[in-house]
């Protein structure tokens, strides 16, 4: 997914589709999109939004203001979940629209996995709001959601009803790429295929050191200071055994040196003994 803003236009009968994806920050070209839309009706597909910064805010609600200005009612499909913060946030962001749809979030902690679950405004039914159960592509275990359900689903609350749904959907089956995509998996670790900001992935604790010398974050608890020590997490290979041996510190090496001092003044004794009986 491509963090830089892109927007395409469709549109058939009197509905305009509109399709947003990447970052809406001060470099959006919202104002422009405008004129090129026509029809009574303006749905909007949001689910590649990844990121909307307050200047994108900004422009995004006189972008609505705009098009409702026109006539045109505005249909909000497919919100992100960084869309659907910002519902939660602005009062006005919708304007005087309606969301169709919008993606839940979800996550694995067994496969380590994100997943976005498309789900109907509609089908929601009433407060309190729980999300609905997700199960995980890799392992087929219940999937945790991954924000807080009083907060996300808030926006439900005051949700108005879309006109014409039936006509709605036609235009969505048509142009949308969601009706063969339910659901999205993307994975927590940074750089892969779903380009997960930092502020979205999990806290991982870090890992013992390795390296001996002194009794912080590398060494054992209750162990001699610069004891080497090996994470049992790690996996017995002949790279980790190698890494470990060349960390160990030199006290190892010290008692062989004292032990090759004691072998040789016992030699030294003998020998002093075997000759002085003579």
């Amino acid at each position: 997914m491509s963090q830089k803003f892109q927007a395409s236009v469709h549109h058939r009968d009197d509905v305009g589709f509109v399709k947003l994806s990447g970052v809406i920050d001060e470099d959006n070209e919202l104002a422009d999109l405008t004129d090129s839309i026509p029809g009574s009706m303006v749905v909007i597909e949001l689910g590649e939004i990844e990121r909307i910064n307050s200047c994108g805010v900004r422009d995004w609600v006189n972008w609505l203001n705009a098009l409702e200005a026109k006539g045109a009612e505005i249909v909000l499909v497919e919100c992100s979940p960084a869309i659907v913060a910002q519902i939660n946030l602005v009062n006005n962001f919708t304007g005087n629209g309606s969301v169709k749809s919008f993606y839940v979030p979800y996550f694995c902690p067994e496969c380590d996995e994100e997943k976005v679950l498309l789900s109907e405004a509609a089908e929601m039914g009433p407060p309190p709001h729980e999300p609905p159960v997700c199960r995980c592509d890799g392992c087929d275990l219940v999937m945790d959601f991954d924000d807080m359900p009083d907060s996300y689903f808030a926006f439900l609350s005051n949700q108005k009803k879309v006109a014409k749904p039936d006509k709605v959907q036609s235009v969505l089956d048509e142009f949308s790429t969601a009706s063969n995509e339910p659901s999205r998996i993307r994975s927590r670790v940074q750089g892969g295929s779903g380009n997960i900001s930092s502020a979205s992935l999990p806290t991982v604790p870090s890992l013992p050191s390795i390296t001996g010398g002194g009794t912080g974050v590398g060494s054992r608890p209750g162990s001699l200071p610069g004891e080497g020590y090996t994470n049992p997490g790690l996996a017995d290979s002949s790279a980790t055994r190698g890494a470990v041996a060349m960390s160990a510190p030199g006290k190892n090496g010290s008692m062989v040196y004292l032990l090759v001092a004691v072998l040789l003044a016992a030699i030294g004794i003998l020998g002093f003994l075997v000759f002085s009986g003579k």
